[in-house]
Order: structure tokens, then C-alpha cells, then sequence
């Protein structure tokens, strides 16, 4: 039997990510993960893929909601959610919503950072944004993060990827939420349905890679790799592919916990 290897969140979108032992699993991902994003003057998602400094960025959650923020060039920063809330529009790709305005003394710290006048906004509803209906159901939801609330790598695929590069790289560079301990490389595209521990999740669709996968998720430095290798070795049609986007089968007000170490089981394959 498999299990799961590691849990991952990313309270920031975009910014690095946190290690954790357990997590709990809400119908749009696991709790605190890319509940806050950047956003610029006109409300659209900011993302590593075109500031790649964002991975130098280290959080840390603390109680009440509250995050510890910082960077090897400026000074701490904590944010936490604002007693009124002001409600802007946000883009994510094609989805506009509403999310709470942060702080202002945040907006001013990551616009220091960045270059740029930015915003911080908090997803304080996340029952606001559906998945694409393409491949979700009407009563899914999901949070800041690109599309799906989680998304599954395994430890084979991993390896089965370094194998063809000259060096070796870190399961990191790929941002997943959960991670499984397959030996097959790739045995992931055929699952389509899947439990960890106690939930069950839907395996809805191949996870595309883009440049973010090129950055060291310390240093937010980029080379090629790995995206001249998965344009070798795992290019289907335009897509880049790596990882699985899941959905949990969890009923709208229910929740689950996923603890290192749990059992995996296959329950649906195509």
C-alpha cells in the first residue's frame, strides 16, 4: 500500500510554500492554502510567472488568521485579516469574483518588494469562485489557486523526470499540495478517483506547467529545466504535463484531515 508522503500549502499564492505534518481538507482545498494573492491596479492575479521574486518570499501562519511574512531584503511583515471588510473585484485567468481588501501597510510592503503598486487581497468567502465546469460539478469550489483546490504529484513521476535531465530537481518546483509515494512514473494518468486517509478525491485533470516550474522556489532564480524535458518527454497536444488536479468528494459544509503517512488507495482507473 502507497501513502502520502508529504502536505504542502500556500497561504500566499505564490509564495513559498509551508510543510506541514497534517492538514484539513474544506471543499475548496486544504484550510489556509492560497487564501491571500497579489493582485495589481486593475485586480488581476500577480503570480511568479512574471515575478519570479515571489519564491524568496517565506510565510508563516500564526493563530487567528494571522500570517508572518519575509524576505531576505526587508523587514518582517505581519498581515492579518481587517475588521472591515472591503469588498474589490479579482481576476484569476477568466474568473472574476470579489475578495477583502488587506492591510495597507501589506500593499506598501510587497509594492516595495515588487517594484510595482500591488494590492493584497484575502479570499474571506471562499464559496465565491466555482472550478471550470468543464470538469467540475456546479457545487465545487475553489480558492485563489489556478484552477482545481488540490493538486497530487508522486515520488515516481518525480523520478522518472529527473532521470532524463542532467540534474536533478526538487519536488518544490512543481508547488503541489499533496504528494504521493508511487514508485510507477506517471501511474497517476490513469487514476481517476482516489482516497487519502479518509477522503476521497476526484481526479479531474492533468496539471499544465508553465515557467514557474523553472524557478528556484529559494533563490527565485530560472533555468530551462524542467520544462525542455516535459516538452520531450511529456507533451500532450500544447500541454506540458505534471501532476493531477483533484477535487474532494466532501458535502459543502464538511471537512476531512489528511496526516502524513496515510494510507493511498486507487479506487477508479481509465
Amino acid at each position: 500500500m502507497h501513502h502520502l508522503a508529504s502536505l504542502h500549502v500556500y497561504p500566499i499564492k505564490s509564495a513559498r510554500g509551508i510543510d506541514l505534518s497534517e492538514a484539513v481538507v474544506e471543499p475548496w482545498g486544504l484550510a489556509g492554502d492560497r487564501r491571500w494573492m497579489l493582485v495589481d491596479e486593475a485586480g488581476r492575479f500577480l503570480s511568479q510567472r512574471k515575478q519570479p521574486q515571489l519564491a524568496t518570499v517565506t510565510v508563516r501562519q500564526e493563530a487567528g488568521g494571522r500570517l508572518a511574512v519575509s524576505t531576505p531584503s526587508m523587514d518582517d511583515l505581519r498581515i492579518e485579516p481587517t475588521a472591515e471588510v472591503r469588498l474589490v473585484p479579482v481576476t484569476v485567468w477568466n474568473d472574476e469574483f470579489e475578495a477583502a481588501l488587506g492591510p495597507d501597510d501589506a500593499h506598501t510592503w510587497f509594492a516595495k518588494l515588487l517594484g510595482f503598486d500591488v494590492r493584497l487581497v484575502h479570499l474571506d468567502d471562499p464559496t465565491r469562485r466555482t472550478p471550470d465546469q468543464r470538469y467540475a460539478d456546479a457545487s465545487d469550489r475553489v480558492s485563489f489557486a489556478d484552477g482545481f483546490p488540490l493538486l497530487l504529484t508522486t515520488t515516481g513521476s518525480l523520478e522518472s523526470l529527473n532521470a532524463v535531465m542532467d540534474s536533478a530537481l526538487p519536488m518544490n518546483r512543481f508547488r503541489p499540495n499533496v504528494v504521493i509515494d508511487e514508485p510507477e512514473g506517471w501511474a497517476e494518468d490513469r487514476w481517476r478517483r482516489v482516497r487519502i486517509g479518509d477522503v476521497i478525491f476526484r481526479v479531474v485533470k492533468p496539471c499544465s506547467r508553465c515557467v514557474i516550474t523553472t524557478t528556484d522556489q529559494r533563490t527565485g532564480e530560472r533555468g530551462p529545466e524542467p520544462l525542455r524535458a516535459l516538452g520531450k518527454h511529456r507533451r500532450f497536444g500544447k500541454k506540458l504535463i505534471f501532476g493531477q488536479n483533484l477535487i474532494p468528494e466532501l458535502p459543502p459544509t464538511g471537512s476531512g484531515i489528511l496526516r502524513v503517512g496515510d494510507p493511498f488507495e486507487v479506487l477508479e482507473t481509465a
